[in-house]
């Protein structure tokens, strides 16, 4: 039977295959070299691994890790399913602060009071180099937030700043953008959206020829904490403090800066928003002080969340990241929970406790198809998901 099956044609035995599923692929690679060697094609994973949990294949099925086999990454996720990773501290620093991180391949970005340092990565990612192989410094005061996009460093400061630093040169400006702290900052394309304290967010140029130049200053009454800029670059999104006005979620035209529509209806006073992302043009994601995780789908309506998940422990929650498909990380206020959801799940998937006895916020945390980095007031953290040893469980 083998010999005849063999003789078929590829593209009808990864039909064939794709009716299969982990454990009957598994069994059929024992049969002999040949099945073996077939089955550990990336074509033939490729199914189960767009139904795992990050496996790197985005919702439009783009794959965003294709430099890690197909298999390897769906036996990877089924640690992420089940809550089984190493846990390690990268970093330790003496003072309490509110870092901020980027993980951009294997460098990892940390802001620590007013400086960002590089990090380089260990072959396995387990760690870290000790001593950053560069360094920005362009703030008086601390690190808010801050982007990596096209080679560049885009950070706003508790000074008012926005600082630019070209990643790979010396190249490097500041200048004032805010009356306030500069809460948070987002750059795409050559567009830089802020937000500040002083219930402002303004739009500016990073062209080489305007840089720093204000395009638009939008009123928004209220705290600017997070901001978004929509991926086709026609809009961008701002999350504020819910004081001052009825919805914390708004949408504004990039082009003239005029309010295109708000987001949600029936947001409590104090509900502000700490953390906003779009994953697609037309989908985005929020939490902050109310202790939701809420999924928009802008095609559907902008008065209700297609979905949310609330925080079990009734902690705001500061921070999240999704893989782009099923599932979201996130960082809770207390005792540096992090919680790992599945959007087709209602309840929480597994749950972290990385700062117990002590307790504090999740500032950031990012994660790739391995790993999840979590900064916490004193301390870097990582989750190797890559061992199946369950050395550190999930809650």
């Amino acid at each position: 039977m083998w010999p005849h099956l063999l003789h078929l044609p590829e593209e009808i035995l990864l039909l064939l295959f794709s009716y299969l599923d982990t454990q009957a692929l598994g069994r059929l690679a024992q049969v002999c070299r040949k099945l073996q060697h077939f089955t550990s094609k990336d074509a033939v994973w490729r199914k189960i691994a767009k139904k795992c949990l990050n496996s790197g294949f985005v919702q439009q099925g783009t794959d965003v890790a294709s430099w890690i086999s197909v298999k390897e990454r769906v036996r990877v996720s089924q640690n992420w399913k089940n809550g089984r990773c190493r846990r390690n501290i990268l970093l330790k620093w003496k003072r309490n602060l509110m870092p901020w991180i980027h993980l951009d391949g294997n460098i990892l970005y940390l802001s620590q009071a007013e400086k960002i340092s590089a990090y380089k990565l260990c072959s396995n990612s387990n760690g870290v180099h000790r001593q950053p192989f560069a360094v920005f410094l362009d703030h008086r005061e601390d690190v808010c937030r801050f982007v990596l996009n096209n080679s560049h460093i885009i950070s706003g400061g508790g000074d008012g700043r926005i600082a630019i630093h070209k990643v790979h040169s010396a190249f490097s400006i500041h200048f004032t953008a805010h009356d306030q702290d500069v809460n948070c900052v987002d750059c795409h394309r050559g567009i830089i959206v802020s937000g500040s304290r002083d219930r402002t967010a303004k739009v500016w140029s990073l062209t080489p020829s305007r840089d720093g130049h204000c395009l638009h200053t939008i009123q928004t009454d209220d705290r600017v904490w997070s901001v978004a800029i929509n991926p086709i670059l026609s809009s961008f999104i701002t999350g504020t403090a819910c004081c001052g006005h009825t919805s914390p979620l708004r949408i504004w035209d990039l082009q003239s800066g005029a309010l295109m529509t708000c987001l949600g209806t029936d947001f409590k006073r104090g509900a502000g928003v700490l953390d906003v992302r779009y994953e697609t043009p037309y989908t985005l994601l929020s939490c902050g002080y109310d202790t939701f995780i809420r999924y928009w789908d802008l095609r559907t309506s902008t008065r209700r969340c297609v979905k949310e998940w609330e925080e079990p422990h009734d902690s705001a929650l500061y921070c999240m990241q999704s893989d782009g498909n099923h599932m979201i990380a996130s960082g809770s206020a207390y005792y540096g929970v992090v919680r790992l959801w599945d959007k087709r799940m209602n309840q929480c998937l597994h749950s972290f406790s990385l700062s117990s006895p002590t307790s504090s916020p999740v500032y950031c945390l990012q994660f790739n198809t391995r790993h999840l980095y979590a900064a916490l007031a004193s301390a870097l953290h990582v989750l190797d998901f890559t061992t199946g040893d369950s050395l550190f469980k999930a809650l």
